[in-house]
């Protein structure tokens, strides 16, 4: 059975280059390769996953090096489900006129 001090959580967080289309094309196929690991987007550019132990950790972390992009910054936290339980997280959420209810419907 796992613990959640055997259960990790890895988040990649990174600054790449993009300002020129090879950049760019870098860029996507980095982000694709998390994609690919099962990562998912948290945010702009940090990307999350949990992993059964630190031994896998180990292995992503690897492969993640070998594809960072020329001039790209990466940096990796890794914590157990017992720290991650501690996170806290706000999202304020963006009003737009088509979410706004209606107060009276008018039938010509």
């Amino acid at each position: 059975m796992l613990s959640g001090y055997k259960i990790m959580w890895m988040y990649v967080m990174f600054d790449l280059p993009v300002g020129t289309k090879q950049q760019r094309t870098e860029a996507t196929k980095f982000r694709n390769e998390l994609l690919n690991y099962g990562f998912k987007m948290a945010q702009f550019s940090i990307y999350a996953k949990f992993f059964s132990g630190k031994e896998v950790i180990e292995r992503v972390c690897k492969d993640i090096e070998l594809n960072i992009p020329k001039g790209g910054n990466v940096d990796i936290l890794c914590f157990t489900d017992k720290q991650y339980e501690n996170i806290i997280r706000y999202e304020k959420k963006i009003e737009t006129n088509q979410q706004k209810k209606k107060s009276q419907l008018t039938l010509f």
